[in-house]
C-alpha cells in the first residue's frame, strides 16, 4: 500500500535522517534522566526511577529502530511521529506525496 508512495530519495532520505534523529532524540531523554538525578529524592528512589525509565525509552524507535527496511519505512515515520521523536516539519526534503500521506494520517 505504501510502498508505491517511497521513492529511492525518501529511502536514502530517510536512512539518512534517522540517525540524525535518535541522536537528538537520546540528548533530550539524557536532559530528562539529569532532571531525575538532579531531583530532591532520595538516591534509591532516583535509581530505581531511572532504571524504570531508561527500561521503557529503551524499546522506542526513538533510541531503536527494529526494521529498518524500505517497506516498513512508512511505519517507521508514523511511530516517530507518534512517539514525538520527530515532527512533521523534520519531514522537509520528503517527497510532497509521502508527507502529504503522512499528515493525512497524522491528524
Amino acid at each position: 500500500m505504501t510502498d508505491n508512495i517511497i521513492t529511492e530519495k525518501d529511502w536514502k532520505l530517510f536512512r539518512k535522517m534517522l540517525p540524525i534523529w535518535q541522536e537528538r532524540y537520546m540528548e533530550n531523554l539524557i536532559n530528562e534522566y539529569e532532571a531525575i538525578l538532579a531531583g530532591d529524592a532520595d538516591a534509591s528512589d532516583k535509581f530505581w526511577k531511572l532504571e524504570k525509565r531508561m527500561r521503557k525509552d529503551k524499546k522506542k524507535s526513538g533510541v531503536c529502530v527494529t526494521d529498518m527496511s524500505r517497506s516498513q519505512m512508512f511505519a517507521n515515520i508514523m511511530v516517530l511521529l507518534d512517539e514525538k521523536v520527530i515532527t512533521l516539519d523534520d519531514l522537509e526534503g520528503f517527497s510532497d506525496t509521502l508527507r502529504e500521506r503522512l499528515e493525512l494520517m497524522n491528524r
